[in-house]
């Protein structure tokens, strides 16, 4: 996790990741992601599948973006600033869920308790609250 510099969520803490370029699997956009984010090397081996998220945005559908999470118990380096991330490590009682996307404190809890989800966020007219989520 880190904290956000520039684009999409700056100035919130977020998990590391991005978009999927062409001709890539969302494994590879991770480890590529966090490689360029933070410095860290993961192996696409070690990634573990942890879910999904659908994001709704009814008031910007454009920002509508279906994302897919991966856990890694695994990896190669210490994690250093990007111009996008500054990253940090966060005990899990410690996770600052007041200083990121609200929608975290909802699936966050399954990624760090190592369970499987598919969840589907429907976001507030503000572009940020959570107006609901549903559990699959």
């Amino acid at each position: 996790m880190g904290l956000k510099q520039t684009g999409f969520g700056v100035g919130r803490i977020v998990t590391l990741g991005g978009h999927v370029e062409p001709g890539e699997s969302a494994a590879q956009a991770a480890v590529r992601e966090v490689f360029e984010e933070s410095g860290v090397t993961l192996a696409e081996a070690d990634l573990e599948h942890a879910g999904t998220i659908e994001f709704v945005f009814p008031a910007r559908p454009e920002w509508d973006m279906s994302t897919v999470v991966y856990r890694a118990r695994k990896w190669t380096g210490e994690p250093v600033p990007s111009s996008e991330i500054i990253p940090a490590w966060y005990r899990v009682g410690e996770v600052p869920y007041a200083r990121m996307w609200p929608d975290s404190a909802h699936w966050m809890p399954e990624v760090l308790a190592g369970r499987y989800f598919d969840a589907v966020v429907t976001l507030g007219p503000d572009n940020e609250s959570v107006a609901g989520i549903v559990f699959s």
